[in-house]
């Protein structure tokens, strides 16, 4: 793991630093005197702008290894510490990227007169690729030396101290096995467990008297009854057997779904406690703070004052391939002089590799490859075929450029098929729909103030309320008053949740000063469809701007279950449906995405997906076209996480790039 990791100027000012492990100040310091001071540089060693710091031979003082790089016209250095036990083969590319990122940031600021020091809010571009390149390759790889080091005065053979120890080789240890002495290491001590072991320790073990050996069965039980009841494990006595007609009552469920129960029997636990304070069934004691959620760490600013979410993965990569680009070799001139050549002998290798009309025959190898291909990146076997299918209907007949082979037609075809589907052909812009409904122009006198509604739906354990949560401390950063409307009234503990979620984004939204949230529900039993609609007349009538609903879980193939939705579109009458996706699931998106679509009668359809666990599924993120594919309705946002603000807009250049990749 890396120790330490510093960008400062050679004037000596840290600019930013990150530290994960205590490393002492004279570890950079003997860097910066040995290098850049007396220039003690091994051939090889560069400290020019492009230089790569793999160029840079690593630098090892004591037991750690640093590796750097420099711009040197800028006067910056940056510096990654680690252990000299570890073999780091993403270290290099980490300060490379991060070199060329904090320039393309920070590069204007720096060069103006006179500025040595700069405001840099630079955490989440370092995370962001520290954990992009320690998640693709295992940083805990086989231990090996290093061929080039620097050595440092410490280590030379004046005899001042030891060499370093040889990585790979333990030294024998001189503590003895066992010790009575009391140990100072700050060792846990194991909550004494009182169940029966399976194996006795040699405190539990038995020890049969000297006796004859002729000792009866019976006696021989009798006595391992006694030592059993003398150790404390079992009482004396068999607790007698429950009486059958004292067993538990089994719930009965009629075909509405509500429990067949006596009068006096209340199934509604989402009460108040008597005695509760705070009105969320919480006890005061067992509430904790809710951490800090930073709004520059997934979203910016606008001009306006609205707060848009951002992709922070396509900005850094954005700034990356800028970089390459530059770096890449001119070959304007080069083509121009050589361009009459390449056209005078491009014609011999037409037959080969381009210049070929397409036919079935050339398509089918290829075309099967790429099914295969999307089917490991869990797209639904029917969006895939589909997919193949198209394209290969418009490839049939079509002549490949010059040195163009097929697969690069087939693949160039693809990403362009891949791109229409994922692209919206409708406004995803929330934020203005939402301000348009609550704030009529003068343009439009008739309309008249109300609140957006919006409607979260999808199968059990997708993810519903954690998205809605998310989407609320979205809208709560644009200063807008939320109400959370708590319509599942089936599922136990869905309205506590939903409570809990409430308080944490009022005292969120308080901290920050933006935005109200508050939660409307009436507990369990009641009709969904009725509260949903009195949620949204108490929206208008308390001057909220945003209703947002959570239903109840459903299985897209339960018709009974999925018949409700059509009577709840019809009372709540939402704006927007979003349905809730997960991104692990594979050909069952889209029958889902189909059934939840056709649910709500006619002339009412989805408005967007949200596809939730998006962290958890690398680069297979089929199910986005899956579901779009069979839709036609397009991804509004993806969920990437556990807090409040792991919700992410979808860009399109990187669905595709994953799904290719």
């Amino acid at each position: 793991m890396l120790d330490s990791f510093e960008i400062l100027t050679t004037s000596g000012v840290v600019l930013w630093s990150r530290s994960y492990d205590l490393v002492a100040p004279s570890i950079i310091n003997g860097l910066i005197r040995d290098v850049f001071i007396e220039e003690r540089v091994l051939p090889g060693a560069s400290v020019a702008d492009d230089a790569s710091a793999a160029r840079n031979p690593p630098y090892k003082k004591d037991k750690y290894t640093l590796k750097w790089t420099s711009v040197k016209d800028l006067g910056l250095i940056f510096v990654a510490v680690y252990q000299s036990l570890l073999q780091l083969s993403w270290i290099d590319k980490l300060l490379d990227n991060i070199k060329t990122i904090f320039v393309d940031l920070y590069g204007d600021q720096l060069r103006k007169p006179h500025t040595s020091v700069v405001e840099c809010d630079f955490d989440a571009y370092f995370d962001q690729q520290l954990r992009e390149l320690e998640g693709s390759v295992d940083s805990r790889g086989p231990l090996k030396l290093q061929e080039k080091d620097l050595t440092t005065p410490s280590s030379s053979d004046t005899g001042d101290e030891p060499p370093p120890p040889i990585p790979g080789l333990l030294q024998a240890s001189t503590k003895p096995l066992h010790s009575n002495a009391t140990s100072t290491d700050a060792t846990p001590i194991p909550t004494p467990d009182t169940s029966r072991p399976t194996t006795p320790l040699v405190g539990h073990l038995l020890s049969g008297s000297a006796g004859p050996k002729g000792t009866s069965r019976r006696a021989k039980k009798a006595a391992a009854l006694s030592a059993n009841i003398s150790s404390g494990e079992e009482t004396s006595r068999r607790k007698p057997k429950a009486n059958k007609a004292t067993s538990k009552k089994l719930r009965k469920w009629d075909a509405d779904g509500f429990a067949d129960e006596d009068d006096e029997v209340t199934l509604d636990y989402s009460a108040t406690s008597p005695g509760v304070e705070g009105g969320d069934g919480l006890d005061e004691s067992a509430k904790v703070a809710v951490e800090d959620i930073r709004p520059e760490t997934f979203g910016t600013r606008t001009g306006k004052g609205q707060f848009v979410l951002k992709d922070l993965d396509n900005e850094v990569h954005s700034i990356l391939q800028g970089a390459n680009a530059k770096k890449a070799p001119d070959t304007t001139a080069s083509n121009s002089v050589l361009g009459s050549s390449l056209g005078a002998i491009s014609g011999l290798f037409r037959n080969i590799v381009g210049g070929k009309v397409l036919t079935k025959a050339d398509l089918d190898k290829p075309m099967r490859g790429i099914e295969e291909h999307l089917l490991k990146k869990n797209v639904a076997r029917e969006a895939a075929v589909r997919l193949c299918d198209g394209v290969e209907r418009e490839l049939i007949g079509v002549k490949t450029g010059s040195f163009e082979s097929v697969e690069a037609t087939i693949r160039t075809s693809m990403e362009s098929s891949l791109r229409k589907i994922l692209t919206p052909t409708t406004s995803l812009d929330l934020l203005r729909a939402i301000t348009s409904t609550t704030s009529p122009s003068a343009l439009n006198p008739l309309a008249s103030r109300r609140p957006y509604v919006i409607s979260i739906v999808g199968v059990n354990g997708v993810g519903k309320s954690t998205n809605l949560s998310k989407l609320a401390f979205f809208l709560l950063q644009n200063d807008f008053k939320v109400l959370i409307a708590a319509c599942d009234t089936f599922r136990s503990g869905a309205v506590e949740q939903l409570r809990v979620h409430a308080r944490n984004l009022k005292e969120l939204a308080q901290r920050e000063g933006r935005g109200e949230v508050e939660l409307f529900e009436k507990g369990y039993g009641k009709d969904a469809a009725n509260i949903a609609k009195d949620a949204v007349a108490y929206a208008a009538a308390q001057q909220f701007d945003v209703v947002l609903i959570d239903t109840a879980g459903r299985r897209h193939n339960d018709a009974r279950l999925m018949s409700n939705l059509e009577k709840f579109a019809q009372l709540a009458n939402p704006d927007k449906i979003f349905m809730v996706g997960e991104a692990l699931v594979g050909s069952d998106s889209v029958a889902q995405a189909r059934n939840f679509n056709a649910a709500f009668g006619a002339g009412r359809h989805l408005d967007g997906f949200i596809i939730s666990k998006c962290d958890t599924v690398g680069d297979m993120v089929g199910s986005l076209v899956s579901m779009v594919h069979a839709t036609g309705i397009p991804v509004v946002f993806l969920g990437v996480g556990q807090h409040y603000g792991d919700l992410r807009t979808l860009n399109v250049g990187w669905a595709v790039s994953m799904l290719m990749s």
